[in-house]
């Protein structure tokens, strides 16, 4: 055994590889097993995630116009059901961004949910109708998201969504993720917020103390961007946001770290704007970090395994999705995925 399975009651690799669930089967492949992307059994689990299982039932139900639901649900009104969601599932699944249906669906937020004055991503839509002669081909059209609408959290989860299918280049992502940097605050002090745009409209996102979400969800972002197209800018909020996180050893509420908790030790999938200290703990680990502050949720985190080395999903959105995954309080092969890729990475 490796040395990290020896933290495992035993080892699950066989079950995570079944094929019921192509999408945990192709990543256990690549990140467990360490097969290269090329492995004829990594390429065809990577075509079984857009046959079979969840992806194609999310897929089934999308409508012509690249949306699920009603167009303008794609967010508040539409959760967790809207087409913000579905981006958000599909590219935690793996699917392929190459789809022509996926492709739709990431141009329907680009156009109807990003802010095109500040490049962060809106819960509605701007509907732009100008009295111009020379523009009444534009009346009632609309025209990306509203300005004042914009929220941190949807800009960080569409922003990982949408590297994860494949715009990392595109321009419309790098001004997301420079919007990301600008705003983020790293202070745990209350009245810190700045009174402009856009602090004053979101009071829960930007008041009395940071939001861990913000930080974790924009995190979670910028470590999807490869090491060599990383500015400095991507990682001077790497440093901040994971030692803003270690400085509350993952899962406490403020400092002094003994005070408080947060209830993020109960771990589920996928979390959407919700965050877990499994999700924290994927992330530092991803990183590279190894630190002192991460082992107290890490030994909670190994604590939670049964007999068989598996974890169970304590925490869903189940009955609010377009499809379902997997089920409440029984063994779940992402949450024993995500747990065994932090040990491997923590202690191999």
């Amino acid at each position: 055994m490796d040395n990290w399975k020896s933290y495992l009651n035993a080892d699950p690799t066989e079950w995570l590889l079944e094929e019921d669930n192509p999408s945990v089967r192709y990543f256990t492949l690549l990140d467990i097993l360490d097969k290269p992307g090329t492995d004829s059994e990594v390429l065809e689990a990577r075509e079984q995630i857009m046959q079979k299982g969840v992806v194609p039932k999310i897929l089934a139900k999308q409508e012509p116009g690249g949306y699920w639901g009603i167009p303008e649900n794609f967010y508040v009104r539409g959760k967790y059901k809207g087409t913000s969601w579905q981006l958000i599932i599909l590219a935690e699944l793996g699917a392929d961004g190459n789809d022509k249906r996926i492709r739709n669906a990431c141009e329907f937020m680009f156009e109807n949910s990003q802010d095109p004055q500040s490049g962060a991503f809106s819960y509605i839509r701007n509907k732009k109708v100008s009295n111009s002669k020379s523009s009444k081909k534009m009346k009632g059209k609309h025209v990306g998201g509203d300005h004042e609408g914009v929220l941190p959290c949807l800009t960080a989860n569409m922003a990982w969504s949408l590297i994860r299918l494949g715009y990392l280049n595109d321009e419309r992502v790098q001004k997301a993720l420079a919007w990301l940097i600008k705003y983020q605050r790293f202070d745990d002090e209350p009245g810190k917020a700045p009174h402009e745009w856009p602090y004053k409209r979101w009071k829960r996102c930007y008041g009395e103390r940071t939001c861990h979400s913000i930080i974790v969800k924009s995190l979670k972002a910028f470590a999807e961007v490869p090491e060599n197209k990383r500015t400095h800018e991507i990682e001077d909020y790497i440093v901040k946001g994971a030692e803003h996180m270690l400085n509350h050893h993952i899962h406490k509420r403020s400092q002094p770290p003994i005070v408080g908790s947060f209830k993020w030790l109960q771990f589920g999938f996928p979390l959407m704007w919700n965050i877990d200290a499994l999700e924290v703990l994927g992330l530092l680990t991803r990183l590279g970090y190894k630190d002192e502050r991460m082992n107290e949720s890490l030994n909670i985190m190994i604590s939670k395994q049964n007999g068989e080395g598996k974890w169970i999903l304590e925490n869903t959105f189940n009955g609010r999705f377009q499809a379902s995954i997997e089920r409440k309080g029984k063994p779940s092969k992402w949450i024993t995925l995500n747990s065994m890729k932090v040990l491997k990475q923590r202690y191999s």
